[in-house]
């Protein structure tokens, strides 16, 4: 098990991760310190604890509506997946109709003066 120091609002914490995932954790921190630091100027002091906990809870509003517009994006793709599927089966319809048609008109004897 790996460990890493990470720094949050200018203070290190030694966190440990799997393996080969220190670049990864890293990059979290990163993610979370820019979040805390938002909070700290807009806020002000709030003393660590709450620092950190108005962090967490904006990124996971943040999280929550994402997973919200992918979830509202996916229910959208799905529609539009069945719409196709109704599209290719009219197209498909279209065509034998088309087909039937041809082959009924190339098994009619031609006109008398065609002959």
């Amino acid at each position: 098990m790996a460990q890493v120091t990470i720094q949050i609002n200018a203070k290190p914490y030694l966190v440990g991760c799997e393996d080969g995932q220190e670049q990864r954790l890293i990059e979290l921190a990163e993610t979370v310190d820019r979040q805390v630091r938002q909070v700290h100027s807009e806020v002000g002091a709030l003393g660590e604890t709450r620092l950190l906990l108005m962090g967490a809870l904006l990124l996971a509003d943040e999280l929550g509506e994402l997973k919200a517009r992918l979830s509202a994006e996916a229910s959208s793709a799905a529609s539009l997946q069945r719409s196709m599927v109704e599209i290719e089966g009219r197209a498909a319809d279209a065509l034998n109709r088309a087909a039937e048609r041809i082959e009924n008109l190339a098994g009619e004897a031609p006109p008398a003066g065609l002959r």
